[in-house]
């Protein structure tokens, strides 16, 4: 098993789907509605199918576990997370605020990342170990270390908001910081690993959503967690990333 190996095929799955994306983005396409009420495209399904093509012909024992095709060989020692448009509400409002996720996960540990946004014009890597690469240029998280110079960009916030003693906490860390944002999706990620903004924040997410961002935060320099401070891994629903010192002066605001 070659690191290496494995990232040249996440980068070449990718732009495989990109491929995809780009050819049906802005097409109107049909919409069908899953069980959990999310939009899914012909370019989900198709750009999946695109990304599994080529892994499993490189990798055909590793295991599988796609947003679109579901999971396979998931004892595998090896199994690739896929995202293959992690932002279909986006995609579908022909908002460029969507991206391509494949990581791999390796003896319950996330080793490599790829996080592809091929309309929004970037493409980010890492591999463990290897640091964090943002179109070819190696990234690193802020250096801020005080809170009333940070700035703070959140997601999905529901299940945050319906607790009443953690919102207001949440909202007592909102007034302390310098800016607090919402770019969401793989674009606060991108932001906080090279270093333009310091700290996300996410209630509501799926693995497939930040596996991959998880490890390029991390080679970035940041810390990355859920809300409780606690490991990332499938069940993984919150998040808390940010740089070292930030990631300890935010998270009792957080904390349940």
């Amino acid at each position: 098993m070659s690191l290496a190996a494995e990232l040249a095929a996440a980068l070449d799955a990718a732009r495989a789907a990109a491929t995809v994306i780009n050819a049906l983005y802005r097409r109107n396409l049909a919409i069908t509605t899953k069980a959990d009420r999310s939009p899914v495209t012909e370019a989900d399904v198709r750009s999946e199918e695109a990304i599994r093509d080529v892994l499993m012909k490189r990798f055909p024992a590793y295991g599988f576990y796609g947003e679109e095709t579901g999971r396979s060989t998931m004892g595998a020692e090896s199994i690739w997370l896929v995202d293959p448009i992690d932002g279909t509400k986006s995609f579908v409002r022909d908002c460029p605020f969507f991206s391509t996720q494949i990581a791999l996960l390796r003896g319950g540990e996330l080793v490599l990342g790829v996080s592809s946004a091929p309309a929004y014009g970037e493409l980010a890597w890492a591999t463990r170990g290897d640091g964090a690469f943002l179109d070819g240029e190696r990234i690193r998280v802020s250096t801020t270390r005080a809170l009333e110079d940070a700035i703070v960009s959140s997601g999905n916030l529901k299940t945050l908001a319906r607790a009443p003693q953690r919102w207001a906490r949440y909202a007592d860390l909102v007034t302390r910081v310098s800016r607090i944002r919402g770019y969401g999706d793989f674009v606060h990620y991108h932001l906080l690993a090279r270093g333009s903004l310091d700290i996300v924040i996410e209630s509501d997410v799926n693995i497939l959503d930040i596996a991959a961002l998880t490890v390029i935060v991390r080679e970035a320099g940041g810390v990355f967690t859920d809300l409780e401070g606690g490991a990332i891994g499938l069940a993984t629903t919150s998040v808390l990333a940010a740089n070292a010192p930030l990631h300890a002066l935010a998270a009792p605001f957080l904390t349940p």
